[in-house]
């Protein structure tokens, strides 16, 4: 369950009277809200991720940088995050758009309240989702990192499921040597087997293990 109170909910939309009307409806059910009129005022705020980023409710046309150009921004900018659109002149061209981009929902005027609910619900378990995700593979990935380049290339073979002999004869390098290149890998990532080393590479790269 996902806690409401530690997952701001971002809403971007220059009409005033609409703006107010979203985040009353989203605190009325205990969500955190911090509500901008543009684009550029919130870039201005907050030029990197806020830490307690839900999901950002975001009007698709604005003057100046639209919805769509805001989240292209963001994405070129390595953000993490799930964005609900909201629009009074949507289109299927423009939900397309914002789908492929990564959007989660993608709502047009006039709307449920409880069809927003659910889709910031949704988007903000997404990102908690992607979030975990992230942090797996970023300790996945430092456990390997303490491999030196032979360990790697050991590692990769043995979580491919391959005996230390095949190994050995594959590195040009003698079964005790892979052996002890085995036990180092194993003391260094805490797995206990190929089984858990192959799932540690996977989870650091998912294509580790191809080719």
């Amino acid at each position: 369950m996902i806690e409401q109170s530690t997952s701001t909910i971002y809403v971007i939309d220059d009409d005033e009277s609409f703006r107010r009307s979203l985040v009353f409806l989203l605190e009325s059910v205990g969500w955190p809200v911090s509500a901008f009129d543009s684009a550029e005022a919130f870039l201005a705020c907050h030029p990197d991720p806020p830490d307690d980023m839900g999901c950002m409710v975001l009007d698709i046309r604005m003057p100046v940088m639209s919805g769509l150009a805001l989240q292209q921004h963001l994405h070129r900018n390595g953000w993490p995050l799930c964005i609900v659109f909201i629009t009074g002149h949507g289109d299927v061209q423009m939900a397309v758009q914002a789908l492929k981009a990564g959007c989660c929902d993608f709502l047009e005027k006039p709307f449920k309240d409880q069809a927003l609910l659910d889709a910031v619900d949704q988007a903000v378990q997404q990102m908690h989702l992607a979030r975990k995700e992230a942090s797996l593979k970023a300790q996945a990935k430092a456990l390997l990192d303490k491999l030196s380049p032979r360990e790697d290339e050991v590692a990769k073979l043995v979580a491919l499921g391959q005996p230390n002999k095949q190994v050995a004869r594959e590195l040009g390098i003698s079964e005790k040597t892979v052996h002890i290149h085995r036990q180092h890998v194993m003391e260094k990532t805490g797995v206990t087997g190929a089984a858990g080393l192959a799932r540690l590479m996977l989870t650091a790269d998912a294509s580790a293990l191809d080719g």
